[in-house]
């Protein structure tokens, strides 16, 4: 397996950028002490927001329930009469995932397609529909056939279909959870809000008083692409060599650039990473460096730089005891992020 990894240090001040189901910074236990923790849900959410912001034309990747409006909007442009282009979308939609009996303008679980992939499914059984209703088995054929010249996200993040597993996509990246590389504790910010339009009569106080969780801490966050998988027909093997570098390129920037965005607003938390590793393997499997803080970081001087010698030092043994030989290793801020990219995609290719 060919792959580029990324093993990313980064604080991040006051901040709540993934909430639990109380709306409580996510937490885990990592090496018998509890972490900060940022959901690699959260962080592929935000590195694919950042990648579409950088390369829209090939990140066009739709993820939604209401997907019936979508195969019927392109029948219409396809000059489908609009009660047989219902009909179709219906029967496209529920090819993909079973109808909400609640709202029947969407399915029941958010499916991932591109509008490229939308627009050939509907050119295909349009041509057909204009002699013969469509059967299973046509839908089936274009959807499975259906170009996605646009869906670079789509490859990347991969996409399951319950329903036929023949148009799931195994996703190219691979992502962790971050976890903070010290023990870190929420603690809780009381605040309060001024009326400012309050009558004299009424009796001084605030408007509103609550309070919210947050944490603060520095992250390892881990990703990975798995070059020879991207690369394939069922991937991005249709796009040209010069598109898929630049959908790699894309790929590298996002994920070291890429925060959530959650309470944004009121703790802004965004801050860029203290330290990047970047790894080109010709051969070999994913591997976190994850354990170089298993034995949780213990500092009177800020995390960053006794992270930044724990992560380097368990690097070095791993090398060395399992007889790791990457093809290329560069790390930020020994380079700028435009020389970073430069160098891994020169061995990525």
């Amino acid at each position: 397996m060919k792959l580029i990894e990324l093993h990313i240090l980064q604080s991040f001040p006051v901040s709540c950028l993934n909430r639990d189901d109380v709306g409580a910074p996510k937490t885990a236990v990592f090496g018998g002490v509890t972490r900060a923790r940022i959901s690699s849900q959260c962080l592929k959410r935000a590195i694919r927001n950042c990648a579409k912001e950088l390369l829209p034309e090939l990140n066009q990747g739709i993820r939604s329930r209401y997907i019936l409006p979508l195969f019927a909007q392109a029948l219409e442009r396809q000059e489908v009469k609009t009660a047989t282009g219902e009909k179709l979308a219906r029967e496209i939609a529920a090819f993909f995932n079973e109808i909400d009996k609640k709202d029947e303008r969407r399915v029941k679980t958010a499916m991932f397609l591109s509008p490229g992939e939308v627009a050939d499914i509907a050119k295909a059984l349009a041509e057909i529909a204009k002699k013969r209703d469509p059967t299973a088995a046509d839908i089936k054929k274009a959807c499975k056939s259906a170009s996605r010249m646009d869906a670079a996200d789509i490859a990347i993040f991969g996409r399951m279909v319950a329903n036929d597993s023949s148009v799931s996509i195994e996703g190219a990246g691979m992502f962790g959870h971050a976890l903070s590389t010290h023990r870190a504790e929420n603690d809780i910010d009381f605040f309060s809000a001024v009326d400012e339009a309050k009558p004299e009569d009424v009796p001084a106080g605030a408007a509103i008083t609550d309070t919210l969780e947050f944490t603060s801490a520095t992250y390892y966050r881990y990703a990975g692409l798995n070059l020879n998988l991207l690369a394939d027909e069922g991937h991005l093997g249709a796009l040209s060599s010069k598109n898929r570098e630049s959908v790699v390129d894309t790929f590298v920037r996002a994920t070291v650039l890429a925060v959530p965005g959650a309470r944004k607003n009121s703790m802004n938390a965004h801050t860029l990473p203290g330290y990047v590793l970047g790894i080109v393997k010709d051969k070999g499997q994913p591997l976190q460096l994850i354990n170089a803080f298993e034995n949780p970081v213990i500092s009177k001087n800020g995390f960053m730089e006794a992270s930044i010698t724990a992560l380097k030092e368990h690097h070095e043994r791993l090398k060395k005891n399992w007889a790791i030989e990457p093809t290329v290793e560069v790390a930020i801020p020994e380079r700028s992020l435009d020389e970073f990219c430069k160098e891994v995609l020169a061995h990525a290719a």
